[in-house]
């Protein structure tokens, strides 16, 4: 299982660039009602074959992670990519969602940050300003404002998610609310996508490629990775696996678009994860908070 972390992080970040890759054959709700319809039947299927049938109250809390953590987090996200936000800037905002959640935790969970931690929360802002800095004031990389606006309301909503499920997601299993977050999610987005889009697919080989991997590699694949991590009992390493994606989002969004950012915003990314890293890190003489167990993440931007 040595291997498993190194590809939970690649599989992870590289929905941000499967976004960026399959976004010029569709837009963003049309294109994310499909992946996770598809992502949900087959979840589904797998569920009924090798799961427990799941509860009317269950499905019911399933739906509502669903719609925050998918439907709003990753609606944000493709939105953002689809108006020319960066893949690498996207990644960073929403990469601070572990950072908000300790925060929120504080107040909504009766949990305790020290002060490391704390001191994490602002160097992680720091870097996000970093990031963020040079799009606002016309630097060298293009970031509209309403894109990065689009990339805060996925975080928020990852975040909520994320506390929710913690909350009111205990007991449902895993296979059938995950395939429920799906169907819950791609339903919302169907009704968006007719309400808002002119529901274009253009199906050329580049999206068909986009839309396999996101589906098979990120809602399968690293869904069920993360699975099988918190079934070895990696659960807190598996939060703390979230800083890494960012730096690999940016060297694959170069080598596949040669999407470059600039000097100060390659140094937010080195800041930002280093103040996540500094939240999210087991204290050394006490057992990890619990805000730190992760129980629920939102799908990547796949």
């Amino acid at each position: 299982m040595s291997w498993a972390p190194a590809a939970f992080v690649l599989l992870w970040s590289t929905g941000f660039v499967g976004a960026k890759y399959g976004l010029p054959y569709a837009e963003p709700f049309s294109f994310l009602a499909l992946r996770l319809a598809i992502a949900a039947a087959l979840l589904g299927l797998v569920a009924a074959v090798t799961s427990g049938r799941v509860r009317r109250e269950q499905v019911g809390r399933a739906a509502v992670s669903g719609l925050l953590l998918h439907a709003t987090y990753l609606g944000g996200v493709f939105w953002a990519i689809s108006r020319g936000t960066p893949a690498g800037v996207s990644s960073v905002v929403v990469s601070l969602q572990p950072v908000l959640v300790a925060a929120l935790a504080v107040r909504l969970l009766d949990e305790r940050l020290v002060r490391r931690q704390w001191a994490g929360l602002a160097v992680g802002v720091l870097g996000v300003a970093l990031v963020v800095g040079p799009g606002l004031v016309g630097g060298e990389q293009d970031s509209p404002v309403a894109g990065l606006v689009a990339c805060l309301l996925a975080l928020v909503g990852g975040t909520l998610g994320t506390l929710w499920q913690k909350r009111h997601g205990d007991g449902i299993p895993l296979l059938w609310g995950t395939a429920v977050q799906y169907a819950a999610a791609a339903a919302v987005l169907a009704v968006l996508s007719a309400a808002t889009e002119s529901q274009r697919l253009e199906w050329t080989g580049e999206f068909v490629a986009a839309l396999v991997w996101l589906v098979v590699a990120l809602s399968i694949g690293a869904v069920l990775l993360l699975l099988l991590l918190l079934r070895r009992g990696s659960a807190s390493a598996v939060s703390s696996l979230y800083y890494l994606v960012p730096p690999a989002t940016a060297v694959e969004a170069y080598v596949m678009f040669d999407e470059r950012l600039a000097a100060v915003s390659l140094a937010g990314i080195v800041v930002t994860c280093v103040g996540v890293a500094m939240v999210v890190r087991r204290p050394r003489k006490s057992q990890a908070p619990p805000h730190l167990v992760h129980r629920g993440a939102p799908d990547a931007p796949h």
